[in-house]
């Protein structure tokens, strides 16, 4: 729909800067919402496994729960969701998302389109206009797996958000980290978000640390299953010169991940606004693509 970033896990992880409490608050938050499904026990994998294909009315109590909670944070990156197909009702997720949570602006990115029946999508929902949105396509030997770039603020510095949802083959994984690793090499300010699908001591993540200047917002806990954790798969990823104030894996237990926030302390430098105007922009641009 739109056209075609940094962070870390080793010793850069584990000392973040120092915040000033004087500086400007933003809060990031990074959620796998399995399509609105609420999933207790594994078995419920292939139980509920239904709920992947054809609607249900809990779906939507679920994303209104969602969207509830995520209204507290400012930029907010969510996988698993659908663009609009027969088992969300014809809903497309991201946008029911940003209304139920009052953000003025949301982005998608479509990554598997089957028809009617699924379409598998990255959403970006935010308090602030984007001024460039870039749709990616990653590598890897499966097709079907993307990445969502936003650039907000400056033109000349802005904040690179990337949101992504990771293969779950390792040789995939590091591919895909390798394309990132590129695509954020000449920006200052950037988070990278998402479900990584890998643990922040792994090859692959230490592999784009070396790369990059990104540091890694440690949270120390797990994320998945969300109903009894044993694996750190979502994570939040930042350049240096953003300095965190908070990390916090949230319980809530709407999908099968739980959800990753992070308060950054922003630079001076680091404009971000929003006008009456620019929300009216983007709504009319929206209701034209209809």
């Amino acid at each position: 729909m739109y056209h075609t970033g940094r962070v870390s896990v080793s010793s850069k992880s584990a000392k973040p800067a120092v915040a000033k409490t004087q500086q400007r608050v933003l809060r990031l938050l990074s959620y796998n919402i399995q399509v609105g499904i609420t999933i207790r026990r594994y078995r419920h994998y292939l139980t509920h496994s239904w709920k992947h294909v054809l609607p249900y009315p809990e779906r939507m109590e679920t994303l209104r729960a969602i969207g509830q909670f995520i209204s507290g944070f400012d930029i907010v990156g969510l996988q698993e969701l659908d663009a609009g197909s027969l088992r969300s009702g014809f809903v497309d997720q991201a946008e029911y998302l940003a209304r139920i949570g009052s953000f003025p602006f949301w982005y998608t990115r479509t990554n598997r389109r089957l028809g009617h029946f699924a379409q598998h999508a990255l959403g970006l929902l935010s308090r602030y206009p984007a001024h460039c949105v870039i749709e990616h396509r990653l590598p890897g030997r499966i097709p079907g797996r993307g990445a969502l770039e936003a650039h907000f603020g400056s033109k000349e510095k802005p904040l690179v958000v990337v949101l992504l949802h990771l293969s779950l083959g390792r040789r995939a994984r590091r591919q895909q980290f390798d394309y990132v690793a590129e695509v954020i090499a000449r920006h200052d300010y950037v988070a990278v978000m998402g479900d990584l699908n890998c643990q922040p001591e792994s090859r692959e993540v230490g592999e784009l640390l070396d790369k990059t200047t990104l540091c890694l917002a440690p949270h120390g806990a797990r994320t998945y299953p969300s109903w009894s954790p044993t694996q750190a798969f979502d994570h939040i990823l930042l350049s240096p010169s953003l300095q965190v104030r908070e990390v916090k894996v949230y319980p809530v237990t709407y999908s099968d991940h739980l959800p990753v926030g992070v308060e950054i302390l922003l630079p001076d430098d680091l404009q971000l606004s929003v006008s009456a105007d620019q929300k009216e922009k983007f709504l009319h641009e929206r209701q034209n693509e209809r």
